[in-house]
Protein backbone atom coordinates (compact mmCIF):
# COMPACT_ATOMS: atom_id res chain seq x y z
CA UNK A 1 0.00 0.00 0.00
CA UNK A 2 2.63 2.43 1.05
CA UNK A 3 4.68 1.42 -2.66
CA UNK A 4 0.86 2.16 -4.30
CA UNK A 5 0.81 5.74 -2.39
CA UNK A 6 3.84 6.80 -3.40
CA UNK A 7 3.95 6.12 -6.87
CA UNK A 8 0.20 8.55 -6.92
CA UNK A 9 2.43 11.29 -4.56
CA UNK A 10 5.47 11.24 -7.77
CA UNK A 11 2.54 12.18 -10.39
CA UNK A 12 1.90 15.24 -7.56
CA UNK A 13 3.39 18.34 -8.02
CA UNK A 14 5.37 17.45 -4.60
CA UNK A 15 9.21 16.25 -3.79
CA UNK A 16 9.10 13.06 -2.41
CA UNK A 17 11.60 11.52 -0.17
CA UNK A 18 11.00 7.70 1.03
CA UNK A 19 12.81 6.93 4.20
CA UNK A 20 13.48 3.58 4.57
CA UNK A 21 14.45 1.14 7.47
CA UNK A 22 15.65 -2.38 6.64
CA UNK A 23 14.79 -1.93 2.79
CA UNK A 24 13.99 -5.60 1.85
CA UNK A 25 11.10 -7.37 0.80
CA UNK A 26 8.85 -7.99 -2.31
CA UNK A 27 7.53 -4.83 -2.74
CA UNK A 28 10.67 -2.24 -2.27
CA UNK A 29 11.26 -2.44 -6.11
CA UNK A 30 7.99 -1.38 -6.29
CA UNK A 31 8.92 2.49 -5.31
CA UNK A 32 9.03 4.93 -7.82
CA UNK A 33 12.27 5.69 -9.44
CA UNK A 34 11.61 9.40 -9.33
CA UNK A 35 11.63 9.43 -5.71
CA UNK A 36 14.53 10.56 -3.25
CA UNK A 37 15.03 6.93 -1.64
CA UNK A 38 16.91 7.31 1.49
CA UNK A 39 18.26 3.80 2.77
CA UNK A 40 18.68 4.49 6.43
CA UNK A 41 21.67 2.50 8.27
CA UNK A 42 19.06 1.73 11.34
CA UNK A 43 17.45 -1.57 10.97
CA UNK A 44 14.71 -0.88 13.57
CA UNK A 45 12.55 1.94 13.49
CA UNK A 46 13.60 2.95 17.22
CA UNK A 47 17.14 2.72 16.79
CA UNK A 48 16.52 5.11 13.81
CA UNK A 49 15.84 8.33 15.83
CA UNK A 50 19.47 9.83 15.27
CA UNK A 51 19.27 9.28 11.51
CA UNK A 52 15.24 10.81 11.28
CA UNK A 53 16.78 13.71 13.70
CA UNK A 54 19.18 14.53 10.86
CA UNK A 55 17.16 14.48 7.96
CA UNK A 56 14.61 16.84 9.97
CA UNK A 57 16.84 19.22 10.34
CA UNK A 58 18.85 19.44 7.41
CA UNK A 59 15.94 18.90 4.93
CA UNK A 60 13.03 21.02 6.86
CA UNK A 61 10.18 18.47 5.00
CA UNK A 62 6.74 20.21 5.08
CA UNK A 63 5.15 17.07 6.40
CA UNK A 64 6.03 13.71 7.43
CA UNK A 65 4.32 10.40 7.10
CA UNK A 66 5.10 7.88 9.58
CA UNK A 67 4.07 3.94 8.79
CA UNK A 68 3.04 2.32 11.45
CA UNK A 69 3.19 2.75 15.61
CA UNK A 70 7.18 2.09 16.07
CA UNK A 71 8.02 4.56 13.08
CA UNK A 72 5.08 6.95 14.98
CA UNK A 73 7.41 7.15 17.94
CA UNK A 74 10.28 7.12 16.53
CA UNK A 75 9.51 10.18 14.07
CA UNK A 76 8.01 12.01 17.45
CA UNK A 77 11.03 11.44 18.98
CA UNK A 78 13.16 12.51 16.52
CA UNK A 79 11.38 15.58 16.21
CA UNK A 80 12.12 16.44 19.88
CA UNK A 81 15.69 15.21 18.78
CA UNK A 82 16.03 17.84 15.75
CA UNK A 83 13.77 21.00 17.73
CA UNK A 84 11.77 21.20 14.22
CA UNK A 85 8.37 21.20 14.27
CA UNK A 86 7.29 19.59 11.21
CA UNK A 87 4.24 18.22 11.54
CA UNK A 88 3.94 14.47 11.57
CA UNK A 89 1.31 12.62 10.76
CA UNK A 90 0.74 8.59 11.54
CA UNK A 91 -0.49 5.95 9.67
CA UNK A 92 -2.26 2.55 11.24
CA UNK A 93 -3.18 -0.66 9.37
CA UNK A 94 -4.42 -2.80 11.61
CA UNK A 95 -7.07 -3.14 14.18
CA UNK A 96 -4.19 -2.80 17.61
CA UNK A 97 -6.09 -4.29 20.14
CA UNK A 98 -7.36 -7.88 17.77
CA UNK A 99 -4.08 -7.65 16.92
CA UNK A 100 -2.48 -7.53 20.05
CA UNK A 101 -5.88 -9.86 22.07
CA UNK A 102 -3.15 -13.10 22.17
CA UNK A 103 -0.02 -10.81 23.73
CA UNK A 104 0.59 -10.88 27.59
CA UNK A 105 -1.22 -8.10 29.32
CA UNK A 106 1.60 -6.36 29.91
CA UNK A 107 2.79 -6.13 26.77
CA UNK A 108 -0.68 -4.87 25.70
CA UNK A 109 -0.39 -2.15 28.54
CA UNK A 110 2.95 -1.55 27.11
CA UNK A 111 1.61 -0.45 23.66
CA UNK A 112 -1.60 1.40 24.78
CA UNK A 113 0.25 3.43 27.20
CA UNK A 114 2.51 4.51 23.98
CA UNK A 115 -0.03 5.22 22.20
CA UNK A 116 -2.28 7.07 24.86
CA UNK A 117 1.16 9.17 25.84
CA UNK A 118 2.19 10.12 21.98
CA UNK A 119 -0.38 9.93 19.50
CA UNK A 120 -1.69 13.06 20.65
CA UNK A 121 1.39 14.47 19.53
CA UNK A 122 0.80 13.98 15.63
CA UNK A 123 -0.66 16.51 13.41
CA UNK A 124 -3.25 13.21 12.54
CA UNK A 125 -3.61 9.54 12.84
CA UNK A 126 -4.48 8.22 9.59
CA UNK A 127 -6.30 5.07 9.77
CA UNK A 128 -7.62 2.63 6.99
CA UNK A 129 -10.86 1.84 7.95
CA UNK A 130 -13.54 3.40 10.34
CA UNK A 131 -13.33 -0.28 12.19
CA UNK A 132 -9.21 1.26 13.06
CA UNK A 133 -10.32 4.39 13.73
CA UNK A 134 -12.95 3.64 16.67
CA UNK A 135 -10.60 1.29 17.93
CA UNK A 136 -7.77 4.18 18.63
CA UNK A 137 -10.23 6.53 19.88
CA UNK A 138 -10.97 3.85 22.45
CA UNK A 139 -7.74 3.97 23.53
CA UNK A 140 -6.36 6.89 23.20
CA UNK A 141 -9.41 9.00 23.28
CA UNK A 142 -8.48 10.93 20.14
CA UNK A 143 -11.35 12.52 18.45
CA UNK A 144 -11.86 13.70 14.36
CA UNK A 145 -10.41 15.80 13.23
CA UNK A 146 -7.29 14.61 15.00
CA UNK A 147 -7.60 10.97 13.52
CA UNK A 148 -9.34 10.42 10.01
CA UNK A 149 -10.01 7.68 7.85
CA UNK A 150 -8.68 7.28 4.29
CA UNK A 151 -9.22 4.32 2.23
CA UNK A 152 -5.84 2.45 0.96
CA UNK A 153 -4.39 2.96 -2.50
CA UNK A 154 -5.42 -0.67 -3.43
CA UNK A 155 -6.56 -0.76 -6.73
CA UNK A 156 -3.97 0.23 -9.46
CA UNK A 157 -3.68 0.63 -13.14
CA UNK A 158 -1.10 -1.94 -12.64
CA UNK A 159 -3.34 -4.32 -10.51
CA UNK A 160 -6.02 -3.98 -13.61
CA UNK A 161 -3.65 -4.97 -16.21
CA UNK A 162 -1.93 -7.54 -14.13
CA UNK A 163 -4.92 -9.65 -13.48
CA UNK A 164 -5.50 -10.13 -17.35
CA UNK A 165 -2.00 -11.81 -17.60
CA UNK A 166 -2.33 -15.90 -17.72
CA UNK A 167 -1.90 -18.43 -14.98
CA UNK A 168 -0.28 -21.37 -15.21
CA UNK A 169 -2.40 -23.75 -13.36
CA UNK A 170 -4.26 -26.44 -14.86
CA UNK A 171 -7.23 -25.63 -12.26
CA UNK A 172 -7.54 -22.27 -13.68
CA UNK A 173 -7.44 -22.65 -17.14
CA UNK A 174 -10.66 -21.92 -19.88
CA UNK A 175 -11.23 -25.30 -19.82
CA UNK A 176 -12.01 -26.23 -16.60
CA UNK A 177 -15.52 -25.80 -14.96
CA UNK A 178 -15.38 -26.83 -11.76
CA UNK A 179 -15.32 -23.64 -9.81
CA UNK A 180 -12.31 -22.25 -7.52
CA UNK A 181 -12.92 -20.84 -4.17
CA UNK A 182 -9.60 -18.56 -3.48
CA UNK A 183 -7.81 -17.37 -0.51
CA UNK A 184 -4.56 -15.26 -0.43
CA UNK A 185 -2.31 -14.61 2.65
CA UNK A 186 0.36 -15.15 4.92
CA UNK A 187 -0.26 -18.88 6.73
CA UNK A 188 -0.55 -17.62 10.15
CA UNK A 189 -3.18 -17.45 12.73
CA UNK A 190 -4.97 -13.75 11.71
CA UNK A 191 -5.97 -15.45 8.28
CA UNK A 192 -7.85 -18.89 10.10
CA UNK A 193 -7.29 -20.79 6.67
CA UNK A 194 -8.25 -24.09 9.19
CA UNK A 195 -11.50 -22.58 8.94
CA UNK A 196 -11.72 -21.84 5.35
CA UNK A 197 -10.60 -25.45 4.64
CA UNK A 198 -13.42 -27.05 6.98
CA UNK A 199 -16.05 -24.76 5.67
CA UNK A 200 -14.69 -26.44 2.15
CA UNK A 201 -14.98 -29.93 3.25
CA UNK A 202 -18.35 -29.49 3.56
CA UNK A 203 -18.91 -27.50 0.29
CA UNK A 204 -17.05 -30.50 -1.44
CA UNK A 205 -19.60 -32.83 0.33
CA UNK A 206 -22.08 -31.11 -1.56
CA UNK A 207 -20.54 -30.13 -5.08
CA UNK A 208 -17.71 -30.07 -6.84
CA UNK A 209 -14.74 -27.38 -6.19
CA UNK A 210 -11.56 -26.72 -5.60
CA UNK A 211 -9.41 -24.68 -3.01
CA UNK A 212 -6.30 -22.86 -3.62
CA UNK A 213 -5.00 -20.65 -0.76
CA UNK A 214 -2.03 -18.59 -1.99
CA UNK A 215 0.95 -17.24 0.64
CA UNK A 216 3.60 -18.77 2.55
CA UNK A 217 3.72 -18.86 6.18
CA UNK A 218 4.74 -21.85 9.63
CA UNK A 219 0.98 -23.15 9.12
CA UNK A 220 1.65 -24.60 5.70
CA UNK A 221 2.37 -28.07 7.17
CA UNK A 222 -0.77 -27.71 9.16
CA UNK A 223 -2.86 -26.59 6.53
CA UNK A 224 -1.60 -29.65 4.06
CA UNK A 225 -2.42 -32.42 7.13
CA UNK A 226 -5.78 -31.19 7.79
CA UNK A 227 -6.98 -30.92 4.15
CA UNK A 228 -5.73 -35.00 4.72
CA UNK A 229 -7.69 -35.58 7.73
CA UNK A 230 -10.81 -34.13 5.84
CA UNK A 231 -10.30 -36.27 2.44
CA UNK A 232 -10.35 -33.23 0.26
CA UNK A 233 -6.49 -33.08 -0.48
CA UNK A 234 -6.92 -34.17 -3.77
CA UNK A 235 -9.05 -30.84 -4.34
CA UNK A 236 -6.50 -28.41 -2.31
CA UNK A 237 -3.63 -26.62 -3.64
CA UNK A 238 -0.96 -24.37 -1.97
CA UNK A 239 0.98 -23.01 -4.03
CA UNK A 240 2.42 -20.31 -2.32
CA UNK A 241 4.00 -16.70 -2.40
CA UNK A 242 2.38 -15.35 -5.80
CA UNK A 243 4.06 -11.82 -7.25
CA UNK A 244 0.91 -11.61 -9.20
CA UNK A 245 -2.14 -12.94 -7.35
CA UNK A 246 -4.67 -10.29 -9.14
CA UNK A 247 -4.51 -13.20 -12.39
CA UNK A 248 -5.50 -15.95 -9.53
CA UNK A 249 -8.25 -14.20 -8.44
CA UNK A 250 -9.60 -12.71 -11.86
CA UNK A 251 -10.10 -16.63 -12.48
CA UNK A 252 -11.45 -17.53 -9.07
CA UNK A 253 -15.24 -18.28 -8.56
CA UNK A 254 -15.12 -17.15 -5.07
CA UNK A 255 -12.90 -14.92 -3.29
CA UNK A 256 -12.78 -15.78 0.58
CA UNK A 257 -11.40 -13.80 3.44
CA UNK A 258 -11.75 -16.03 7.01
CA UNK A 259 -9.49 -13.62 8.76
CA UNK A 260 -9.90 -13.19 13.03
CA UNK A 261 -8.40 -9.73 12.58
CA UNK A 262 -7.84 -6.91 9.45
CA UNK A 263 -7.23 -3.17 9.29
CA UNK A 264 -8.39 -2.89 6.00
CA UNK A 265 -8.30 -6.49 3.65
CA UNK A 266 -6.28 -5.68 0.90
CA UNK A 267 -6.76 -8.93 -0.71
CA UNK A 268 -11.11 -8.46 -0.27
CA UNK A 269 -10.64 -5.10 -1.95
CA UNK A 270 -8.81 -6.19 -4.94
CA UNK A 271 -11.23 -9.22 -5.36
CA UNK A 272 -14.42 -6.54 -5.64
CA UNK A 273 -12.36 -3.92 -7.68
CA UNK A 274 -11.83 -6.73 -10.15
CA UNK A 275 -15.78 -7.74 -9.97
CA UNK A 276 -15.03 -11.00 -8.28
CA UNK A 277 -17.90 -12.73 -5.91
CA UNK A 278 -17.04 -12.54 -2.34
CA UNK A 279 -17.48 -13.81 0.89
CA UNK A 280 -15.81 -12.67 4.08
CA UNK A 281 -15.99 -12.99 7.61
CA UNK A 282 -17.11 -9.95 10.12
CA UNK A 283 -13.63 -9.22 11.70
CA UNK A 284 -12.03 -6.38 12.98
CA UNK A 285 -12.19 -4.10 11.02
CA UNK A 286 -13.04 -3.31 7.40
CA UNK A 287 -15.08 -6.29 6.00
CA UNK A 288 -18.48 -4.61 7.36
CA UNK A 289 -17.58 -1.36 5.47
CA UNK A 290 -16.44 -2.87 2.58
CA UNK A 291 -19.87 -5.49 2.24
CA UNK A 292 -22.10 -2.78 3.84
CA UNK A 293 -22.65 -5.16 6.56
CA UNK A 294 -23.63 -7.77 4.17
CA UNK A 295 -25.56 -6.01 1.45
CA UNK A 296 -22.63 -6.03 -0.72
CA UNK A 297 -21.94 -9.17 -0.71
CA UNK A 298 -22.07 -12.56 2.35
CA UNK A 299 -20.80 -11.32 5.73
CA UNK A 300 -20.51 -14.70 8.36
CA UNK A 301 -19.20 -14.53 11.80
CA UNK A 302 -15.72 -15.99 12.52
CA UNK A 303 -14.82 -19.24 12.80
CA UNK A 304 -18.14 -19.78 11.76
CA UNK A 305 -17.77 -23.05 9.49
CA UNK A 306 -21.06 -24.11 8.54
CA UNK A 307 -21.86 -20.35 7.50
CA UNK A 308 -19.06 -19.78 6.19
CA UNK A 309 -19.54 -23.24 4.01
CA UNK A 310 -23.16 -22.02 3.15
CA UNK A 311 -21.57 -18.50 2.10
CA UNK A 312 -19.70 -20.06 -0.34
CA UNK A 313 -22.16 -22.29 -1.71
CA UNK A 314 -24.85 -19.85 -2.21
CA UNK A 315 -22.30 -17.67 -3.75
CA UNK A 316 -21.63 -20.39 -6.04
CA UNK A 317 -24.62 -21.27 -6.97
CA UNK A 318 -25.99 -17.54 -7.46
CA UNK A 319 -23.13 -15.47 -8.88
CA UNK A 320 -23.69 -12.01 -7.89
CA UNK A 321 -23.25 -8.78 -10.30
CA UNK A 322 -19.58 -7.66 -10.62
CA UNK A 323 -20.53 -4.39 -11.27
CA UNK A 324 -21.98 -3.80 -7.26
CA UNK A 325 -18.73 -5.29 -6.19
CA UNK A 326 -16.55 -2.38 -8.55
CA UNK A 327 -18.62 0.18 -7.44
CA UNK A 328 -18.31 -0.44 -3.60
CA UNK A 329 -14.59 0.40 -3.79
CA UNK A 330 -14.01 3.17 -5.93
CA UNK A 331 -12.77 5.16 -2.62
CA UNK A 332 -9.93 2.60 -2.77
CA UNK A 333 -8.61 3.39 -5.87
CA UNK A 334 -5.12 4.83 -6.33
CA UNK A 335 -5.85 8.37 -7.37
CA UNK A 336 -9.11 8.72 -4.77
CA UNK A 337 -6.45 7.32 -2.04
CA UNK A 338 -3.86 9.80 -2.54
CA UNK A 339 -5.68 13.21 -3.14
CA UNK A 340 -7.02 12.33 0.15
CA UNK A 341 -3.32 11.79 1.82
CA UNK A 342 -2.59 15.17 0.16
CA UNK A 343 -5.09 16.88 1.79
CA UNK A 344 -4.37 15.49 5.21
CA UNK A 345 -1.07 16.19 5.08
CA UNK A 346 -1.71 19.39 4.17
CA UNK A 347 0.05 19.16 0.59
CA UNK A 348 -3.36 19.72 -1.82
CA UNK A 349 -2.55 20.55 -5.69
CA UNK A 350 -4.03 23.72 -4.54
CA UNK A 351 -1.97 24.47 -2.23
CA UNK A 352 1.34 26.71 -2.62
CA UNK A 353 4.00 24.10 -1.43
Amino acid sequence: MVANLCRAFVETPIDLDVLLIKAQGPYVDRLPNNANIIRLRAKHSLTSVWEVSRYLRTERPTALLAIKHRAILAALRARRLAGTTTPISGRLGTTVSAALASKSRRRQQSWYRAMRRHYPQLETLVAVSQGVADDVMAITDMKPPQITVVRNPTITPELLQAAEHPVDHPWLQTASDIPVILGVGRLTEQKDFPTLLSAFALVRAQRQARLIILGDGRLRSDLLAQAETLGVAEDVALPGFQDNPWAWMKRASVFALSSRWEGSPNTLTEAMGLGVPVVSTDCPSGPKELLDSGRVAPLVAMGDTEALAEALLSTLAHRPDGNDLVEAVTAYHQASSAAAYLEVLGLAPSREV
